[in-house]
């Protein structure tokens, strides 16, 4: 028996689909066009391909040293994260009948709600207190930042795995810390990698926590970089866009390949 097609959700999925890569194409061909294509046609295709911009982009905003910048702060910041926040999470899930760990639980759950610019200018202050205008004192407060989030989706995780493991390996004399790194952790897999996958789009992708903490130009992350092509009368788009390109390229090779791991990790917590 053949089945109805349904034109209504096939024309949504259509628009979505223009709707996501109209940008890329735009982004694309802007990057590859000069100047006099760009007020030729906007939207057209480029007459001729100025692979230079790339180049020129490149050697305008030190690129090489802003993406180190940013690959180290994100994968500090996943390796922390990944670390504390689930040690947090695993302490509030088996103690929720306590009154102190569930007050916890609800206290960080009430973090989510409020807004960052609430808290940008009381972070300036203490940041520059303790001397923390810097990558280390970023990829500290991008881990704190997301404690919140993180417990809420580790909790509902950690939920789903069965209390019999860990009084089986107290009985074999294993302790605490024991049990959570040799049995828990490992369990945990799929949601680490949802959480690290997460954290790792969203520390590489700030703009604003890095422009409000860093002071020294050669820290500047990928984002901030990109302030160079931003002129007081004019702005040069092609080469804006060729340096949007590719400091977007690497967080795209890895949601390709690790999306599944995202949706994996959310389904799992979300069924005990």
């Amino acid at each position: 028996m053949r089945t109805r097609t349904n034109w209504p959700v096939m024309i949504l999925i259509a628009l979505g689909t223009v709707l996501i890569l109209f940008p890329l194409y735009m982004t694309v061909t802007i990057a590859l066009k000069s100047p006099q294509d760009m007020l030729a046609s906007v939207f057209g295709l480029p007459k001729e391909l100025h692979f230079e911009n790339f180049a020129n982009a490149i050697a305008m905003t030190n690129f090489f040293n802003a993406l180190g910048n940013s690959a180290m702060v994100t994968t500090a910041t996943v390796v922390l994260t990944l670390l504390t926040n689930s040690l947090v999470a695993y302490a509030i899930a088996r103690n929720m009948n306590r009154r102190f760990f569930k007050g916890l639980y609800f206290y960080f759950i009430s973090a989510m709600f409020i807004p960052f610019p609430i808290i940008m200018l009381p972070l300036v202050k203490l940041t520059a207190g303790l001397n923390m205008t810097n990558l280390v004192g970023l990829t500290i407060l991008h881990t704190v930042y997301a404690l919140a989030f993180n417990v809420f989706v580790y909790v509902g995780y950690i939920k789903s795995i069965p209390v019999a493991l860990e009084e089986a390996a107290r009985v074999d004399g294993t302790s605490t810390w024991g049990t959570f790194w040799r049995i828990i952790f490992p369990i945990m897999a799929p949601i680490n990698a949802t959480v690290g996958i997460l954290i790792c789009l969203s520390t590489y992708n700030d703009f604003l926590l890095p422009l409000i903490i860093i002071s020294d130009t050669d820290s500047y992350t990928l984002p901030l970089v990109q302030y160079i092509f931003q002129g007081q009368f004019n702005t040069e788009f092609n080469l804006a866009f060729a340096s949007y390109l590719m400091a977007m390229l690497p967080m795209i090779i890895i949601y390709l390949f690790a999306q599944k791991w995202i949706i994996n990790g959310i389904t799992q917590g979300a069924v005990k």
